[in-house]
């Protein structure tokens, strides 16, 4: 497909770019087809759309492969693409940024590479170049994104394993392995520059550096010449040739096409340069024009005067080290220094700025710098952007590191040191300036035979810089001199010296002063010595100068003089016109480079021997002490002249030692990593050049000298030189025998058979010998000796020449140099020798003995890893060549390595560490062993034990060797190809072996349950290794293995079930065993396997259940395994189906036993279906759900009674809370396990341990550590109340069972420490929520279910759901909290339905009328609930718009969970909901005396903190007596106080009259809170208070007239200890609040607050009547709801109701400890009875019937803060003022003093009625 087609009709096949699809047929613009990943999808698309490829279809067995036509590289990079496509959205998604855009770059190059692949027009070279750079690229990427490791031939094609041993295979690996690390490290060391090139750098012999002069900035106005070069600062000397850059006057070079051409590659760097300290380039800058700058430009002045004008110089020390970046791109900016005054030399000014740094003003040169790796041939390949033929090369000053035997070099450097001139007759110094030229010994001058520098053209003279009037001027120049070899005899170089002067009148009459001169050659013939020469300076007639025959017979250096005694001449003296001059001085060094010619005189000598043979032995013996580079030069011509002396002397044997050594000294030579490029010059001299055809008898006779004597014992100076040249002899040998036997025609072959037969003979003397100096060259002759075979075979038999090498190995002593032996052999493997079958008859043994010994030694120290290894290598080599073999020659060689080796190697492989360096080559090498072995060679091999506790014993540490590679796989996991190769050796062995088992070990006297075991256990380890997990891997790597190498699962998997079925009777011998292996290969998702495996189940069974009559065994392993292996991640929904249908209709044959199957059936469904909702939870984000699941889970296995499963998912979900923070849920999750345990000191039981309390020993030990963690959590998540009960438990303990009284006073300062907590840490009550999940969409556990959710600390409602909205993101919100019809729940849609709903407290009969503080009973109020309420207001009748009260009702909703809240969970299922309503008048009741309450609860709030802060007291007082704000109670009068009302309610008499009462009651509370009021207002506020004080005054004329007056009793302020709560008659409000039970309940009357100062007494008759009085509660509590989350801390003391339901306490459950009660609730409280509905306050004291009654289940709800109410205030009435946020603050900061118990009545009085109408009158809920 090459576009997206969106498949839109039903028949329509979906395509995205890159799908391959099989068309099928072909319909105008349509095709029909498959997807070739995925056959099951097929369809029409357009034809448009596809490319259609060529493709070849090769068939094997029943299916098809297609191969594409195209070049398998192409093929190659479209599934990488594919493959790395798929990754690189991963990374999109994952937000792995930088390595996203890493992939596309890659892709983007391969794509680009691709195309040009496919475009098939890139030359062969090119190609090459691409196909290494695509590889290279797939290898790197398939690397770093963690993919498969490809291996590759020298080509760059894929390795078939089917066409590679396992040994290359393995090689080819590691080579690859390599590669891509380095290429890693390359990559990252992109930042850091140093490490890539460093390594790079270490590992090439020469390198080059590459210069790019980009400008030159330089205020000049003449020409220049620039001479860049290499310099060493610390010796102060240059150490390359020059780089001239001739610069022209206006600013650029004075050829102008080199403008951006300027390049040079300075070459030969060796490592010694690399290690010098520094290394500096410099430029030294010499302008071309008059004497001095300043003078004009006129004619009159001398032009063309080379001066100096200053250097230029940069530290390149790291760049040369390669650890600077050199970056072709990057330019360098070499600042200029110019010559102080004219005189300065240049190069004393090269180390004066090397020391300083000056400013260069901005002068100075750009270059580009970048080392390069590679002499000059290799840079111009390898960096052919930057270096091409026209790139100028300047060498190095003297020759490199390693000589090129190609390089040919005739190059003279000459350099101008410094002269001494008098001035003579002149007044001031001359400007002396030299003029060099090169000339034949006429005197003629050379032309062009001079080079100033590199990249410029050669030229006739030279002339020195100019030094302005210098008595001894430095010049420090270097030049070249290059003259053809043959001219050299005859040439010298003149030197003129010339005085210049400035003005060109004066200059042009100026002749040269003094001369000098110096030959090249000396008249012995070698070449003038490199160094400094002291040249004597010739005066007289310049004319005469010019005449070479005037002065070529005058001594040219001073030394010379001296050699001839000649006293120096005086100046008179003249010969032929000219006379040396004593005054004057002239130095010049040279060094000559030169492949060709010689500096010394014994090689001379050697080279022409005939012309003095008389010096011949002198001269040969002096061959060793001439320097290796002179004798590599002329390495022909030297060997020439050994063998011609060899040869002219063949009658005798005077020279032969000499020449023999002389030979092995140069073959040593070249040996000299200098010089190792010369070993091809060696063998082509041998093959072309050389001719000696006598040369190997006097060779023989003198290396066979040699060998006896040393084996002697003997002194014998050159034998280690001689075996170390034994390669090299023996060519010569070898060859010199060739030359003789074609010459004449196979003569003497028996005798030479015999000599090299002797020869042999005197090696293996040497090998026997004893003697303390023959050990060094023992170890010399293994190490050399397998180098001489490939020449000696060419003209000896190889079968004798085995027989030779085998006497050669054995005459050894068995035990010494072991090492050196095996090192020796592996060459001998690697030999053509060792190809030839009947040389691999007689060597084979010798080896495999001496390898078994070595790897089978039981010395005191483990074998050493470096002979390990070569022991491994040896047996690689020679199985690698096995394996090329044709295997009926080599049947007999691979039974020998497996009877002698196989189970050494084996054993080798178990003794290793998994981390050891060269485990995984011991593990190919037993794979390579076991792959080439043939059914014939188990067979023999088997027959081999001799009796068969041997064999047991080998199959056993086989089984359990596989079985351990197999579960650590020594080979890196990206090493596909060899552990599918591995595992394919493998699994034929594992068949092999269970055939031998079968055979030997099936019978009953012959069983072995061990092995039978082993083998099990190794096939299903084998069956589930996660490298044959097909399903797991990416289509491509799919089909890969598939099409290579099947699917092995089967093989083996069917295999299993026949061995299974063989045990016959032995079978109970693997029950349970075998039960969770054989699980775990049932689990793999490959039908066929399936099928053919789970039957095996129900044959474990019935085996069972014919030896017990049940399987319980069976079912408790299976159990526990299926638990194991669903969670990490086997196991699907068709398992569960296949499990079950397979297993019934097996059982349907067996009537007995169907029953127990089909039970065990549904267990296991009923698990499995709970252990996959958990796995597939436990990858969600959800926790809730999480949790849900886990505790289905905990409920499953309490009722199948499996302890240790329950616990451990009690743990799982204990640290799903902890992920929460749920530390309350965490406790009570934990409190499960303590429920299990009793308190005693037996031993713990293993199935009721925990892994994190391992270290517990006995129950009691156990549960006080479970009893220490939970009350942590407990006290983490501020449930104190909780935590004080259990360690009242504990104190038990301690107290009255092990008198342990130091823990028992740790415990008691905790538990007060708890009761510290519960009265002084405010403790935000939690909201509920009730969660609705309506229709079809959700899953099973959620769907149309009712749950109560506890909400966190201040938690809103609006985030809550939020959140829960979030979990199901396709989930509608409903907008009504009335429950949802049919239609919605049977709907295939999600919709949630979330509200606050009010906790119902349940009755406390610990607090039944006794005075408990408000903080006590808060916590009961949102703890320990499994009640909940929900109102909402419902209009019936007719509606009267001024007064909406009379007809409002109340619909309430109760709702029951199955446990109650807190628990283990933060939610749970609601089992029960009703309905009731409550009438407008009860509304009305309940509104009224929240109100009250408030108001009281306000008025003790300021009673005890005098800094509370004023205003929410003023808005509470004035929106009750302020008619204007509100309707008050006008509106309850209007609606209910009517004649009509009472006539039409008659019922009604008795709530109406509570209502009358608490309208009276109302009035006092508000005098005292007016009161407070007064004390504490500000004078701002003065007008608002008297306003109010106003009010208040006509409101109480008229209540008290209408209703009757009520008082408050006056109290004493000043009664001193501990103060009481102002209204201790109120005290039940708060208890009333707390029961939501009918009761009746009279208004209190004991009244003993001390802190009011009211003096209003209460009238006396009050304490006698209201005794009887009761409070008919209603029925139906109030829901308030949910508001903003700040609570004020407050306290108060109430009384508790006495008829409140039973509550099973903390105490009952300890019941529960006892064993046999496991199978309790999981959840700690019980499905409580619901209490009866009555709950009484009776006879709390005798009021008057006129003391207002006030209806208590306005509090059956949790409460809120005051300042909640005003929240439903302001949604009616904007006027009325809010509480401002920082007040709602301080209500929550200020700490209530402890010390008045004051009423708390928690919300009554707030939630006044204004609230409630209001709020009602807006909307019906808060949603």
């Amino acid at each position: 497909a090459i576009y997206n087609f969106k498949g839109t009709g039903i028949l329509q096949l979906p395509l995205q770019i890159g799908d391959v699809v099989h068309i099928l047929e072909s319909c105008e613009d349509w095709y029909k087809g498959y997807l070739v990943r995925h056959k099951g999808s097929e369809g029409i698309f357009p034809k448009s759309f596809i490319h259609i490829k060529e493709v070849t279809v090769e068939k094997k067995r029943h299916t098809e492969n297609i191969i594409p036509a195209e070049i398998p590289l192409v093929q190659e990079v479209t599934t990488t693409l594919w493959e790395w496509g798929s990754i690189w959205k991963q990374l999109y998604v994952t937000n792995k940024k930088e390595r996203f855009q890493q992939v596309q770059s890659m892709m983007y190059d391969l794509m680009e590479w691709r195309s040009q692949l496919l475009s098939g027009t890139l030359p062969k070279d090119e190609l090459k170049e691409l196909k290494q750079k695509v590889t290279s690229k797939i290898d790197y990427g398939n690397k770093i994104l963690e993919l498969d490791l490809i291996v590759r031939d020298e080509d760059g094609n894929i390795l078939d394993p089917d066409k590679t041993s396992v040994i290359s295979l393995f090689h080819a690996h590691e080579e690859a392995t390599n590669k891509i690390t380095e290429r890693i490290k390359e990559e990252m060391s992109k930042d850091q520059p140093d490490y890539a090139s460093y390594s790079r750098m270490s590992s090439s012999p020469t390198h080059s550096l590459y210069v790019f002069v980009r400008n030159f900035v330089c205020r000049i106005g003449e020409d220049a010449e620039l001479f860049m070069s290499l310099y060493d600062p610390q010796k102060s000397t240059i150490i390359s040739e020059n780089y001239l850059v001739r610069w022209g006057s206006r600013g650029f070079p004075k050829e102008i096409d080199m403008l951006n051409n300027l390049k040079v590659v300075f070459t030969d760097l060796g490592n010694k340069d690399l290690s010098r300290d520094k290394i500096y380039l410099v430029c030294q800058i010499v302008r071309v024009g008059r004497m001095d700058l300043k003078d004009s430009n006129s004619k009159k002045y001398t032009q063309g005067l080379r001066r100096p004008f200053g250097v230029a110089v940069m530290d390149i020390t790291d760049i040369i080290k390669g650890k600077a970046e050199s970056d072709e791109e990057k330019q360098h900016f070499i600042p200029f220094h110019p010559v102080v005054a004219e005189n300065d030399f240049l190069h004393s000014l090269l180390s004066k700025v090397t020391a300083s740094k000056g400013d260069s003003g901005g002068q100075g040169l750009w270059v580009t710098v970048k080392m390069l790796v590679g002499d000059g041939i290799q840079t111009r390949k390898d960096y052919p952007h930057l270096v091409d033929r026209t790139t100028v090369v300047a060498r190095k000053l003297g020759f490199p590191e390693i000589i090129m035997p190609g390089d040919i070099r005739n190059d003279i450097y000459i350099t101008l040191l410094y002269g001494d001139f008098d001035k003579y007759n002149k007044t001031t110094q001359r400007n002396v300036e030299v003029i060099m030229c090169v000339c034949d010994e006429e005197g003629k001058v050379i032309p062009n035979a001079v080079c100033l520098g590199a990249g410029d053209k050669p030229v006739s003279e030279y002339r020195s810089v100019l030094y302005y009037q210098v008595k001894q001027p430095r010049w420090m120049e270097t030049l070249k001199v290059a003259v053809p070899i043959e001219d050299m005899q005859r040439i010298h170089l003149r030197f003129m010296f010339r005085h210049r002067s400035s003005q060109e009148s004066k200059d042009k009459g100026e002749k040269n002063f003094a001369m000098a001169y110096i030959r090249l050659m000396k008249e012995d013939g070698t070449t003038l010595q490199d160094g400094i020469h002291d040249l004597l300076v010739l005066k007289g007639d310049s004319k005469k100068m010019e005449d070479a025959s005037a002065y070529l017979t005058l001594p040219s250096a001073r030394q010379h003089i001296e050699n001839k005694g000649a006293t120096i001449v005086r100046n008179s003296s003249i010969v032929g016109g000219l006379s040396v001059s004593s005054r004057d001085a002239f130095y010049i060094s040279t060094l000559v480079c030169s492949t060709k010619l010689t500096q010394n005189v014994g090689l001379l000598g050697l080279l022409k021997w005939r012309m003095k043979p008389e010096l011949l032995q002198e001269n040969l013996e002096k061959l060793k002490i001439v320097d290796g580079e002179e004798v590599v030069k002329f390495l022909q011509d030297t060997l020439d002249a050994l063998f011609n002396i060899m040869m002219e002397h063949s009658h005798s044997n005077e020279y032969d030692i000499l020449v023999f050594d002389a030979l092995i000294y140069i073959i040593g030579l070249i040996a000299d990593r200098k010089f190792q490029h010369f070993n091809t010059v060696l063998e082509a001299y041998i093959q072309q050049h050389f001719s000696a055809t006598l040369a190997y008898k006097k060779l023989m006779t003198v290396l066979k000298t040699y060998l006896d004597t040393s084996s002697r014992g003997e002194q014998c100076e050159p034998i280690l030189r001689t075996l170390k040249a034994l390669e090299y002899v023996f060519k010569f040998i070898v060859r010199s025998r060739t030359l003789f036997s074609q010459l004449y025609e196979g003569k003497e072959q028996t005798e030479f058979e015999e000599s090299m037969r002797r020869l042999f003979e005197s090696i293996n003397n040497l090998m026997k010998s004893q003697h303390k100096t023959a050990i060094l060259l023992q170890v010399a002759a293994l190490k050399y000796i397998p180098s001489v075979l490939h020449d000696v075979e060419m003209v000896f038999d190889a079968k004798l020449l085995s027989q030779l090498l085998y006497e050669f190995y054995t005459c050894i002593p068995p035990v010494k140099l072991q090492k050196q032996k095996v090192q020796s052999m592996k060459e001998i493997v690697r030999s053509n020798l060792f190809k030839k079958q009947e040389c691999r008859d007689i060597l084979l043994p010798v080896i495999t003995k001496e390898l078994k010994e070595l790897l089978e030694q039981k010395d005191d120290q483990q074998l050493q890893v470096q002979e390990k290894k070569y022991c491994v290598e040896l047996l690689n080599s020679i199985l690698e060549v096995l394996s090329c073999q044709d295997p009926a020659s080599t049947y007999h060689h691979i039974q020998e390595i497996m009877v002698q080796l196989l189970r050494t190697v084996n054993r080798t492989v178990i003794t290793m560490g998994r981390d050891d360096p060269l485990i995984s080559h011991f593990v190919a090498c037993m794979t390579a062993i076991l792959n080439q072995m043939n059914n014939q060679h188990y067979s023999v091999y088997i027959e081999t034990f001799q009796t068969s506790s041997e064999l047991v014993d080998f199959l056993m540490e086989t089984f359990i060797m596989f079985k351990d590679l197999i579960g650590k796989n020594v080979y890196p996991s990206d090493w596909m190809a060899m552990s599918m190769v591995q595992n394919r050796v493998f699994l034929r062995a594992i068949n092999k072996f269970a055939e031998t088992m079968n055979q030997k070990f099936l019978e009953n006297m012959n069983f072995e349950v061990q092995l039978w075991n082993n083998y099990f256990h190794l096939a299903v380890a084998f069956i589930t290794q996660d490298s044959l997990q097909l399903e797991n891997f990416s289509h491509a790597k799919y089909n890969k293995i598939q099409n290579k190498y099947g699917d092995m699962r089967r093989l083996i998997g069917f295999a299993i079930r026949d061995m299974w079925y063989k045990l016959g009777q032995n079978k109970i011998c693997f029950i349970p065993g075998m039960v969770g292996p054989i699980l775990e290969m049932t689990l793999i998702p490959e039908v066929e396997l399936r099928k053919a495996t789970i039957p095996i189940f129900f044959d474990m069974m019935l085996c069972e259940y014919q030896r017990t009559g049940e399987f319980k065994k069976f079912e408790n392993e299976i159990i526990l395994k299926l638990d194991h292996e669903v969670e990490g991640g086997r196991g699907d929904e068709h398992y569960m189906q296949l499990f079950e249908s397979i297993l019934t209709e097996c059982a349907c044959q067996y009537p007995g036993i169907f029953t127990l199957v089909e039970s065990f059936v549904s267990l296991v469904k009923g698990l499995l279906e709970k252990l996959l909702d958990y796995r597939t939870v436990m990858s969600d984000e959800s926790k809730d759900n999480r949790m849900s699941c886990t505790v289905n889970l905990l409920n499953f296995y309490k009722d199948i009674n499996r302890e240790e499963m329950y616990i451990r998912y009690l743990y799982k979900l204990r640290d799903l809370h902890l992920d929460c923070e749920n530390y309350t849920e965490a406790a009570y999750t934990l409190l499960l396990h303590t429920w299990l345990l009793k308190w005693s000191d037996e031993q713990c039981a293993p199935q009721v341990m925990s892994t994190e309390f391992q270290c517990s020993q006995t129950y009691r030990h156990l549960k006080e550590n479970l009893y220490e963690k939970i009350i942590e959590y407990f006290d983490k998540g501020k449930m104190w109340e909780e935590a004080i009960s259990l360690c009242k438990e504990l104190a038990e303990q301690y107290e009255k069972e092990v008198f342990d009284y130091e823990l028992l006073s740790q415990n008691l300062i905790q538990q007060a420490k708890f009761y510290e907590s519960i009265m002084k840490i405010l403790r935000p009550k939690p909201d509920y929520f009730a969660v609705g999940y309506y229709g079809q969409g959700f899953p099973t556990f959620l769907r149309n279910k009712v749950f109560i959710y506890r909400g966190k600390e201040y938690e809103r409602r609006e985030d809550f759901q939020a959140q829960l909205m979030s979990q199901f993101p396709s989930a509608e919100k409903m907008n009504t909290t009335s429950a949802p019809g049919e239609d919605v729940k049977n709907s295939a849609g999600q919709y949630i339905q979330c509200f606050t709903v009010q906790p119902v407290l349940e009755e406390q009969p610990r607090f039944k009328n006794k005075a408990v503080p408000d903080q006590i009973i808060n916590f009961y109020k949102s703890n320990n609930v499994h009640r909940f309420h929900y109102s909402r207001p419902v209009r019936k009748g007719s509606i009267d718009p001024e007064n909406e009260f009379a007809s409002m009702w109340i619909e309430r909703t109760s709702f029951v969970t199955a446990y109650k809240l807190p628990g283990i969970l933060r939610w749970f299922e609601v089992i029960s909901m009703s309905q009731t309503t409550i009438s407008p008048l009860e509304n009305a009741i309940e509104t009224m005396s929240t109100t009250n309450e408030k108001i009281l609860m306000m008025i003790n709030q300021y009673q005890s903190d005098e800094n509370l802060p004023i205003n929410p007291l003023s808005m509470l007082l004035n929106g009750i007596v302020d008619p204007a704000v509100m309707g008050g109670f006008a509106k309850y009068e209007k609606a209910f106080f009517t004649e009509e009302y009472i006539r039409d309610h008659p019922e009604d008499q008795e709530k109406l009259n509570r209502l009358k009462d608490l309208i009276a009651w109302q009035i006092p509370f508000l005098g005292a809170g007016i009161r407070i009021h007064e004390r504490r207002v500000s004078d701002n506020l003065r007008p608002f208070h008297d306003r109010m004080e106003e009010c208040f005054k006509h409101l109480k004329v008229k209540v008290e007239k209408q209703y009757g007056a009520r008082e408050l009793p006056d109290f004493d302020d000043k009664r001193v200890g501990r103060p009481r709560s102002m209204l201790r008659s109120y005290r039940q409000l708060s208890v009333i609040s707390l029961s939501s039970m009918n009761s009746d309940c009279s208004t209190p009357n004991k009244i003993a607050s001390e802190s009011f100062d009211l003096e209003v007494v209460l009238p006396k008759q009050v304490k006698t009547e209201s005794e009887e009085t009761a409070l008919q509660i209603n029925p139906h509590p109030e829901v308030k709801m949910r508001r903003s989350k700040k609570r004020t801390k407050r306290s108060s003391v109430v009384f508790a109701d006495e008829k409140t339901a039973p509550d099973i306490s903390i105490s009952d459950m300890k019941c529960l400890s006892r064993k046999y009660e496991f199978m309790s609730d999981t959840n700690l409280s019980e499905h409580v009875v619901a209490p009866q509905k009555t709950s009484v306050l009776k006879q709390m004291s005798s009021v008057s019937r006129s003391m207002p009654t006030i209806p208590g289940l306005t509090l059956s709800i949790s409460p809120v803060a005051p300042d909640e109410t005003i929240a439903s205030h302001r949604l009616s009435q904007p006027v009325f003022p809010s509480t401002s946020d920082g007040d709602k603050k301080t209500f929550k900061k200020k700490k209530v003093n402890q010390l008045f118990k004051t009423m708390r009545i928690s919300k009554v009085l707030e939630d006044g009625k204004q609230s409630v109408e209001h709020h009602f009158k807006s909307s019906s809920t808060d949603l």
